[in-house]
């Protein structure tokens, strides 16, 4: 009762109280009691705000700072998502002048503080790991799980389009990359909330490129964007507007089924005792007994397998890059693919930082935000070229750069865990702010970008 008080004082109304000369003890007590609530508070929104704009992705601030906020205020127990599914903040200055309530501190995970201690002695035996070798095995992560993603998306468009299923097609709500991003959200639901704790446990490098490599490429925004403009400019507004409001329910709730399914997993391992989830975990542990060996081992197999994808699409690509056929477009996507996943990476270093010094409007993942945007922009624009110029050689070359660069350098995996996290924290409506501002951007620049040319133009 108290706090609710302290938020609806109004700053005339403090001034007042200050001014007044008619102070008894109890009423000063009172007020400073609940200015001191409406302090706390605000500082736990800020907290909140930055936690749940990061719950998908801060790019290469995950990397050598034990997720360290780019504020410098608080780590992040990522051992907490499991049972959450938003990531918890815990205070790292102690020598803040708030003090920390009792419920506050119930609300911490014993676990959570014993995994942050035993990591510290865990890193003062070990041999430190060289910022370079970590972030080049990061970098390479990346491109070779977003490979994967890329091949991983082309295969459900194939499975479930007109070709085999017919689920899903080009002139339909039921767009093609549909299924890809209800696969990758219930993915994420897994990988990146419940066992993301898990994998960074195993190795940094592995949870992101899983995460943000492998399921933002296996996802993709600017795709599904670009299916809903088709529709408009074909006329078909209402086939747009599902195309944008079922997709987004079945994505929604994809990432709940995946961390409901994922729960259930872990409930299972958890009340089990059987021998070969011991060995398992036995060989983690003594994987990364020595964290040198372990990332100095996992680039080599990194650089590896990239040298053996890149070379087998490059020399598919020079068979098939004149016949103008999907497997060329393929072939040419999984070479550029990567860049995106790098571009979106570095992007994803703004979430949570805010704007201005000040830090306002947190809780907006800009960095999520702008990639999804960029794509959907110049997406629309290889789409008029295309129109445009109709030839082979063109057609090739902007469809694996719209499938591979763009495809991805957006993503709905990362996106809906925002947006998740969002609608589980004490501010629900910022999901839906979130989630119709990306929309009404992408799609009102790409009617500029896209749908005014084919209109002016004519284009067939």
């Amino acid at each position: 009762m108290v706090l609710h008080i302290a938020q609806n004082l109004s700053q005339s109304y403090i001034l007042f109280l200050l001014s007044s000369s008619v102070w008894s003890f109890e009423s000063f007590q009172f007020f400073k009691e609940a200015l001191f609530q409406y302090i706390i508070a605000q500082n736990d929104d800020s907290v909140e705000s930055e936690s749940v704009s990061e719950s998908g992705d801060i790019g290469d601030r995950a990397l050598h700072s034990n997720r360290i906020s780019e504020s410098g205020r608080s780590i992040f127990s990522l051992d907490n998502v499991a049972e959450n599914g938003i990531v918890v903040p815990i205070p790292e200055d102690t020598n803040t002048s708030f003090p920390v309530t009792p419920s506050a501190l119930e609300n911490i995970s014993p676990l959570s503080l014993d995994a942050i201690i035993q990591s510290g002695e865990k890193k003062k035996d070990e041999k430190e790991v060289p910022w370079l070798l970590e972030y080049i095995t990061c970098l390479l992560s990346l491109v070779v799980f977003g490979i994967l993603g890329v091949l991983g998306r082309y295969g459900l468009q194939k499975l479930f389009g007109p070709e085999v299923v017919g689920a899903t097609s080009d002139g339909s709500y039921m767009y093609l990359d549909l299924p890809s991003n209800m696969v990758g959200s219930f993915l994420m639901g897994g990988l990146g909330v419940v066992f993301k704790g898990d994998l960074l446990k195993i190795s940094d490098e592995l949870a992101i490129g899983l995460t943000t490599g492998f399921l933002g490429s296996l996802t993709t925004f600017s795709g599904w964007n670009q299916k809903m403009l088709d529709l408009s400019v074909e006329g078909r507004w209402v086939f747009a507007v599902l195309g944008i409001l079922i997709g987004l329910f079945l994505v929604a709730y994809s990432i709940i089924f995946g961390i409901e399914t994922a729960k259930g997993f872990k409930w299972v391992y958890r009340q089990s005792n059987m021998r070969s989830f011991c060995a398992i975990s036995n060989c983690f542990r003594a994987c990364i007994s020595n964290s040198y060996r372990c990332v100095l081992t996992f680039m080599v197999m990194l650089l590896l397998m990239l040298g053996l994808l890149w070379g087998i699409f490059g020399s598919l690509e020079k068979d098939e890059f004149n016949t103008g056929s999907s497997e060329a477009q393929l072939f040419l996507a999984c070479m550029v693919g990567p860049f995106g996943v790098w571009i979106r990476w570095f992007l994803a270093r703004l979430n949570g930082r805010g704007l201005g010094k000040n830090g306002m409007v947190k809780w907006m993942p800009f960095g999520t935000l702008a990639a999804n945007v960029l794509a959907a922009c110049v997406m629309a624009a290889l789409a008029t070229l295309k129109k445009a110029v109709k030839s082979t050689n063109c057609n090739t070359v902007a469809s694996e750069i719209q499938f591979g660069l763009l495809g991805c350098l957006s993503t709905v995996s990362t996106f809906i865990a925002e947006f998740h996290a969002m609608r589980e924290s004490t501010h629900p409506w910022r999901a839906y702010a979130y989630a119709a501002i990306t929309f009404s951007i992408s799609f009102a620049l790409g009617t500029l970008v896209y749908s005014v040319p084919v209109w002016a133009r004519g284009y067939n």
